[in-house]
């Protein structure tokens, strides 16, 4: 019964961290394998904004690693991240649906963005905290400026706004509540091979 009896077998998560890794999981079987920014038909308000991250797989890996990439960093990054993201986001929003500029390559950005994500968290890079504010910052007016462009279609931009801003501030507090957990067990190579699938979804963006 020795088997039994390694730190590994013994290592429960705490009724905190299983709540955290149930919601992290339950946000993640309400994905869909789509494009957020390709999606058709009509469009309405919070609702319709709140599913769109949801629904796209591509915004989603990328707002999850956000948060994976965060807990695995520890300290402010925890929180600096996730907070970072949908704030830049918004400004990408903005110039996306006012058109003030293009903004070439937004599929190639958005692709690379969980390829550069997902390898950080494979890695366990622990860059410094303005190094990865950059990076985060960089690839969220992709993502905003893909969800600004469609803003003009819905039938309450304001609402649909705040409805995105809202499911993406989730899916990054998923990804550190599934963080914090992974982050527990073998020294973090769970969370590091959940970077390395994140890596091989961003590839087939990517190659598509």
């Amino acid at each position: 019964m020795v088997f039994f009896s390694l730190p590994v077998f013994r290592a429960h998560p705490r009724p905190a961290a299983r709540a955290a890794l149930a919601a992290a999981l339950l946000i993640l079987t309400a994905a869909a394998p789509a494009e957020a920014h390709i999606l058709g038909g009509p469009m309405g308000g919070f609702g319709s904004g709140f599913e769109h991250p949801l629904l796209g797989f591509d915004h989603f890996l990328a707002m999850l690693a956000v948060g994976l990439w965060g807990a695995q960093m520890g300290g402010r990054a925890v929180w600096s991240l996730p907070a970072t993201f949908p704030m830049i986001m918004c400004l990408g929003g903005i110039v996306g649906m006012t058109e003030m500029f293009p903004i070439p390559y937004m599929e190639l950005g958005i692709a690379l963005s969980i390829i550069v994500l997902g390898g950080a968290i494979a890695a366990a890079w622990k860059a410094g905290e303005a190094v990865a504010l950059v990076i985060i910052a960089f690839f969220a007016i992709f993502h905003g400026y893909a969800h600004g462009q469609e803003l003009p279609l819905a039938a309450d931009p304001a609402a649909y706004a705040v409805g995105f801003v809202v499911a993406t501030g989730l899916i990054h507090v998923a990804g550190v509540g599934l963080g914090l957990v992974l982050g527990r067990f073998y020294d973090g190579k769970l969370t590091r091979a959940l970077g390395g699938a994140i890596v091989l979804c961003g590839l087939y963006y990517l190659i598509r």
